[in-house]
């Protein structure tokens, strides 16, 4: 909602989208605050892409008025994809005039802070059709007398054909919009008002109760697009991780992802890094992560939920052609097989097809391994990557049990030895003597080692050996003393991936390296794997170093003052993806919105720190705080049933969880929680 007052007119405009129905609205309610009579000339406007690009789409982009429904159509034959459908725009009261001509609007040489058509007396001249600067400019006249009201609004949506626009045109020029908004309301409060919070910290409970909810719900699921990355495929880890926030809140959105992720397995067990919807366009790669990331949101939805009937579900595969030897990844639209499998079988053959090891008797890294950038690590394929180890073995320790409950014992058999034999390769060869190594290339060379002079330490290594739970116990404390020691800068407040940034070393790790030193993955802070650093921090039972590493990723905190908001440079309500750690831009905010630092930093703070996990019926508290929060308070929404939960505190040296039995009885329970007063 946009407020302005000037030169006597009070102007509100509302704008939300249906959840039901393709199109944005856009409600102005003007009222005359002056004592006269005020005539008022509005436009709404738009500049159609309909496309990947403006300037590529433009000249077969083609406007039409349709006299049934008095909206402009538009819509461009060449979009592969989307080129039937047809987008529009409209005044749901009419209009007096209006043009599809960009030029005519906005006039030679001008721009839309003084567009030409808002200078003239004469109305616009109609114009549309092909090979036009594709616009739409709608523009209407009003009367107000002193102290009158009125509203006017504009639609923006895309229907599957002319019909379907003309059908919901029609159904908004007679719905109440304020009604409509209100739903909208409704539909928030239940989906991201399950966990509400209050704790002694107000930056925490703010990020907490909503804000990194909406960002991965608005733009990691639904746009999946940002500012800066305007794509809107699905990638194949990165939604799969999104969904893992929700898993108390919707875990039906969950289910349905992870079945979506599924169908786009190849028969063989890898998986399409990212593709294009409708039509399943994308790019087949020997990125050694992506796969098991199925798997690893399989375990969480199933300790969550206790949904174990997903694990029988029926998917198909995709079949398409395997790469060359010489093919980092190619890129096309692959078949659907005719094999069908269970859920269990696709996440069994992504296990199975991450079996292999290198030399050192650790996974292979592929083209890469989460770090997108590290693309050339592996690329001959001998490297090995240490993160992975960890990371298979948590999948192949989650699916044994699985394996043995479905009867599936050579596999199980299978998995259990090569997770006991990942650990000692681990601990046998990539201990660097204070942390972790963090990958070998093809030729065996360490990455990640204190005898580099660029990455000598990575924190992905270090995080997961807590994470994994599979370090051991010494190594890994040491490791995550590093950590704070080599990647945490309190006072830039910010948490490095890695650090010295790859400059001048002959070696090739990948494109990470095409970046300058500080931005993004190459030595800045990588958002995603600093709430990583929280999660481990939390795990190994220090509250206090835990919030304080929130809250250095935390946006609000980076934009309390003038100096800092023109340092940090974007929005305080969204995590960014990445923040520059090298002068002269320290501590500037680089993608915002577009990252899945969004859902890992709302379970850090919710599942790690407040130490709120839900297994069915069940709900576990074990908190991990700092020191002076000495009691907060939980509103859980448990399907028809609310709890408040107090929770008081007397140390934060917390060892035994407690536990509740959650009942569906539509009914308020308030309890009390004690901590440490033993």
């Amino acid at each position: 909602r946009f407020e302005t007052y000037a030169y006597g007119i009070f102007s509100e405009l509302n704008q939300f989208v249906l959840p039901d129905h393709p199109v944005k609205i856009s409600r102005l309610v003007l009222e005359n605050r002056s004592k006269g009579l005020r005539r008022l000339s509005i436009s709404g406007y738009v500049e159609w892409v309909l496309g990947f690009s403006r300037p590529s789409m433009a000249p077969t982009t083609i406007t039409e008025f349709d006299e049934a429904s008095q909206a402009v159509f538009a819509f461009n034959p060449r979009n592969i994809e989307h080129g039937n459908k047809i987008a529009f725009s409209a005044l749901l009261r009419g209009q007096t005039s209006f043009t599809c001509d960009r030029t005519e609007f906005i006039g030679r040489n001008s721009a839309l802070t003084h567009p030409a058509a808002l200078l003239q007396k004469e109305p616009l001249r109609g114009s549309f059709g092909g090979g036009l600067d594709p616009c739409t400019a709608l523009q209407t006249e009003i009367e107000l007398k002193a102290g009158a009201k009125a509203e006017i609004v504009f639609i923006l949506g895309q229907a599957s054909d002319r019909s379907a626009a003309r059908d919901l045109i029609s159904r908004l020029r007679t719905m109440n919009l304020v009604h409509a908004f209100e739903r909208i309301h409704t539909l928030w409060q239940d989906l991201l008002g399950t966990i509400q919070v209050e704790t002694p910290d107000r930056s925490f409970d703010l990020v907490i109760n909503r804000w990194y909810l909406y960002q991965t719900i608005v733009c990691r699921l639904w746009a999946r697009a940002a500012f800066y990355q305007a794509g809107g495929a699905f990638g194949f880890r990165d939604q799969l991780q999104d969904v893992m926030a929700l898993m108390m809140s919707a875990p039906q959105i969950a289910r349905k992802q992870l079945l979506l992720a599924a169908s786009r397995q190849f028969t063989e067990g890898d998986v399409q890094h990212w593709w294009h919807p409708p039509n399943g366009r994308g790019v087949r790669t020997r990125f050694s992560d992506d796969l098991l990331w199925l798997p690893y949101v399989v375990s969480h939805y199933l300790r969550v939920t206790q949904d174990f009937s997903i694990l029988k579900e029926p998917i198909t595969f995709l079949d398409g052609p395997l790469l060359k030897p010489d093919q980092e990844d190619s890129y096309f639209t692959p078949g659907v097989s005719l094999q069908k499998a269970s859920l269990y079988e696709h996440c069994a053959r992504a296990l199975d097809y991450s079996l292999k090891t290198g030399s050192h008797g650790l996974p292979l890294m592929g083209c890469g391994d989460w770090n997108d950038g590290m693309n050339h690590v592996g690329i001959g394929g001998k490297g090995e990557s240490v993160w992975l180890a960890w990371f298979l073995y948590v999948n192949l320790q989650n699916f044994a049990p699985l394996a043995r409950e479905a009867g599936d014992m050579e596999r199980c058999e299978v998995w259990s030895r090569h997770a006991k034999s990942l650990i000692e390769a681990v601990e046998n060869n990539a201990w660097d003597g204070s942390w972790y190594r963090r990958a070998f290339f093809d030729d065996g060379t360490p990455m990640g080692t204190a005898k580099s002079t660029e990455c000598q330490i990575d924190s992905l290594a270090q995080t997961w050996a807590v994470i994994s739970g599979a370090g051991q116990t010494g190594r890994a404390r040491t490791a995550m003393r590093s950590v704070y020691e080599r990647l945490v800068k309190p006072d830039d407040e910010m948490i490095l991936l890695f650090t010295p940034p790859f400059d001048q070393t002959p070696l090739d790790p990948g494109y990470i390296k095409g970046y300058l030193p500080g931005v993004r993955e190459n030595g800045g802070q990588y958002t995603h794997a600093g709430s990583w650093v929280v999660i481990a921090t939390a795990l190994l039972g220090d509250g206090k170093k835990a919030h304080e590493l929130f809250s250095f990723l935390n946006p609000i905190h980076h934009t309390s003052h003038m100096a800092e908001v023109n340092r940090y440079k974007i929005e305080p309500y969204v995590l960014a993806g990445d923040v520059y750690s090298e002068s002269p831009n320290t501590g500037r905010g680089g993608w915002s919105w577009y990252t899945g630092a969004a859902g890992w930093m709302y379970r850090a703070g919710v599942e790690f720190i407040l130490g709120i996990q839900i297994s069915g019926n069940e709900l576990t508290l074990k908190p991990c705080v700092p020191p002076d929060w000495s009691q907060f308070k939980i509103h859980y929404r448990h399907r028809r049933s609310t709890y408040i939960i107090h929770i008081e505190i007397r140390t934060t040296a917390i060892t035994e969880a407690k536990k509740l039995t959650l009942v569906d009885d539509g009914r308020l329970h308030e309890l009390n929680l004690k901590f440490g007063f033993d």
